[in-house]
């Protein structure tokens, strides 16, 4: 059996948060395959506890990839700081030809374009993918997954951190399925009365009241904070209120475009000009928003770079949803040169957290045996880049972990789902609900 094959059999995706079928870029042919271990969004650690913990899974993954793609360049991207604790995995890498590219403690080193750039010293045409430039990129989770798969064992659990304000911060390898709520009482329950949770972290993630949400294949953590905290209290603010504050507030100081990661490697996104679209209709609304066209909505112009603490993030989020809506194509330059001050503007993760007031937090999430044994999963048909799955299983069918629950529509991008845990089915709708009997 293939890489591919095993992969689309096991149910493979982007464990990084993208959730892309991973059988598909098995098939690509390239130089290089880099494996993404540089983990950005702060106060997660789940990354780093996974290769420590299994490193050998995670280099025979990238290995295997490699054979597939025919690359004949292996690379993991990790963080320099971490050196110590990844000797493992330096061994591990050694082994199958591979090397530990060490990368610096800023954000957003994890996005696929600063990390391909580090990696390689190649970048990524505007709008396009890493393939472009002959290298494919994987989470470190997602190489360890396709080694399981090839031995027949399909995603069924996933590596989170719950950090912030809990009693225990700690990492834990999950059945996909579980609630936010089991997480959080498995760190300890949360150190404040009243809190909201950022799932998959602060920078990109979503901000979550309702605990009874489960886990996904792309699930990277989740970050408790006070129901007061500033950056909650943000989050919550209506989109149209951000927006209004931005047209009446912003008064073109350059500096969410001067720390745009993207237009320091070269592209042109420029947000301080997308807030001009706020206070444009029609014509010069879309003048204005094609500057938000490549950007990545890694949100450092928003939560760190603003000095007035506005919204430039939402505004470029605004700006490409109305373009695309609209039907209307980037047309930019496709010429990229690296800005001369990319090494300069770098924000160092410590300082980052600081300025969200989150540093109070930084605290090791070290991994943590924990006895999972939910009496109910929610699996979701739908969590993964492409179209939802068909549930193969009726209500009242009995199931065991590992079986295939969720089946690929025929010749359409997906992803098949598997239980996470001995049951019964007793819900279908949009998700398949198992109980343990």
């Amino acid at each position: 059996m293939t890489l591919a094959e095993s992969a689309q059999r096991g149910g493979v995706v982007g464990a990084g948060g993208a959730g892309f079928p991973a059988h598909v870029k098995a098939h690509s042919s390239v130089e290089y395959v880099l494996g993404n271990g540089a983990e950005c969004e702060p106060l997660l650690h789940k990354d780093l506890e996974l290769m420590i913990r299994e490193p050998e899974a995670v280099a025979a993954g990238l290995s295997l990839l490699s054979k597939s793609t025919g690359a004949t360049k292996r690379i993991i991207g990790v963080k320099k700081k971490y050196e110590e604790h990844l000797r493992g995995l330096a061994h591990a890498a050694a082994k199958i030809g591979a090397e530990l590219q060490w990368l610096g403690d800023f954000y957003p080193t994890g996005d696929e374009y600063v990390l391909v750039y580090e990696s390689t010293g190649r970048l990524i045409p505007p709008q396009g993918i890493p393939l472009n430039v002959g290298v494919v990129v994987n989470n470190v989770e997602t190489l360890r997954n396709l080694f399981y798969a090839s031995e027949g064992i399909p995603v069924i659990t996933k590596y989170v951190t719950v950090a912030g304000a809990v009693k225990r911060p700690s990492t834990f390898r999950v059945p996909i399925g579980i609630s936010f709520a089991d997480l959080v009482q498995a760190a300890g329950g949360a150190s404040v009365a009243e809190f909201a949770v950022f799932v998959s972290g602060i920078m990109m993630g979503k901000l979550m009241t309702d605990l009874s949400q489960p886990v996904t294949k792309t699930c990277a953590g989740l970050v408790v904070l006070p129901l007061d905290h500033h950056l909650v209290r943000r989050k919550l603010l209506p989109l149209e209120s951000m927006h209004r504050i931005g047209k009446s507030a912003c008064d073109q100081c350059t500096y969410c475009t001067e720390f745009c990661p993207r237009y320091l490697l070269g592209y042109d996104v420029q947000p301080h000009k997308v807030m001009r679209s706020l206070s444009f209709t029609v014509s010069g609304e879309d003048v204005w928003s094609q500057f938000a066209q490549l950007c990545c909505a890694c949100g450092l112009c928003t939560l760190y770079a603003c000095p007035e603490e506005l919204y430039p993030k939402e505004a470029c989020d605004k700006s490409k949803s109305g373009l695309k809506a609209k039907g209307m194509a980037w047309q930019g330059n496709r010429d990229v040169e690296l800005h001369p001050m990319y090494d300069g503007r770098h924000v160092p993760l410590k300082q980052l957290m600081t300025k969200m007031g989150v540093h109070e937090y930084d605290v090791p999430a070290h991994f943590a045996e924990h006895p999972f044994q939910p009496k109910q999963v929610r699996i979701p048909l739908h969590q993964h880049a492409g179209v939802a799955s068909l549930p193969t299983v009726a209500i009242g069918a009995t199931v065991r972990a590992g079986d295939c629950i969720g089946e690929i529509p025929n010749g359409k991008l997906g992803a098949r789902i598997h239980a996470s845990i001995d049951g019964v089915v007793t819900e279908l709708n949009g998700s398949v609900v198992i109980e343990q009997r």
